[in-house]
């Protein structure tokens, strides 16, 4: 049997396009629609520049973060400014600290408290709300209550009157924040659950007598992943602003830590000196963060969203 040019050419065609089908899944279409996102790869590299800047940062820093230049202490203003002949690339505070170590300090604080207390906010909240969809009936009336008492109460009073008890640490601010952060993620997977469990592989899964909480750790809680990803990525800029608040309120981070919140604050009360880089740098890492993390979570959720598809 012989086939014309055009016969063949078709058949070719028809065979690349069913591999290209067979071969492409929700995650790599995902892919391929978020590295299409203009907005968020551009947010994704700020942010890895921007943790590049906080893990080898200090490798490069002439000053440590508590290194005083005794003879910037007390000068004027103009002697304090960024210059790269004395090593203080960002210039000086009115201590006479170098500014470039304190901003990489604050950056990894920062980050920290965001990306472990989101961490913390998600897994928790997922788990609980996971637990409260499946079960269902008297017990998820009973979670959820729990969870719209502990929404009532000012989550801001909370944590300030944690760190003034308890002491003003970091563990207190990963505490305080991730007391009350974990509630919006409960009531998100509650409603994700409630649509999972119906599925019919969570059916075949129960019927064959998996235990209820095997079930929810591997195939409810998997399949939620996109929703609990999209969550977490806008969840961490949140956190990082309730801790720039507190610190800027003196509450947060104490000395010799330092933090975006704190570097911020000390920044605004001296800029009427002229001393304007002690403002412009840390606020300039604060922004482009926030900004790069807000970019990625729309991203990722345009990436996810199985509508779009």
């Amino acid at each position: 049997m012989v086939f014309g040019t055009d016969k063949i050419e078709s058949l070719a065609q028809a065979v690349v396009e069913a591999d290209e089908v067979k071969g492409r899944s929700l995650y790599a279409d995902a892919r391929r629609r978020f590295m299409q996102n203009k907005a968020a790869m551009t947010g994704l590299m700020l942010l890895c520049l921007v943790f590049l800047f906080a893990m080898f940062g200090q490798y490069v820093a002439a000053w440590s973060n508590e290194e005083i230049d005794w003879n910037l202490l007390g000068a004027s203003a103009e002697l304090g400014a960024p210059s790269v002949a004395n090593g203080h690339y960002f210039g000086t505070d009115e201590m006479g600290r170098d500014l470039y170590a304190r901003v990489v300090q604050g950056t990894r604080i920062s980050l920290m408290v965001g990306i472990v207390g989101a961490f913390i906010a998600v897994s928790i909240g997922t788990l609980y709300g996971a637990i409260a969809g499946y079960v269902g009936g008297r017990v998820d009336n009973l979670m959820m209550r729990f969870v719209d008492i502990m929404q009532s109460i000012p989550y801001m009073f909370i944590l300030i009157l944690l760190l003034v008890v308890f002491g003003r640490s970091i563990f207190m601010l990963f505490v305080g924040i991730g007391l009350i952060s974990w509630l919006d993620m409960s009531r998100i997977a509650r409603g994700q659950t409630l649509s999972i469990k119906n599925m019919e592989y969570v059916s075949a899964a129960r019927a064959t007598g998996v235990k209820p909480l095997t079930i929810i750790l591997r195939h409810v809680v998997p399949n939620m992943l996109g929703v609990v990803i999209v969550y977490a990525t806008l969840l961490i800029p949140s956190m990082i602003i309730t801790e720039s608040f507190i610190s800027f309120l003196g509450l947060g981070v104490q000395e010799p830590n330092t933090s975006w919140g704190a570097l911020i604050s000390e920044g605004s009360s001296t800029i009427q000196y002229g001393t304007y880089w002690q403002l412009a740098f840390p606020l300039f890492f604060f922004v482009i963060s926030l900004f790069s993390f807000f970019f990625i979570g729309d991203g990722l959720r345009d990436a996810l969203d199985p509508k779009d598809r």
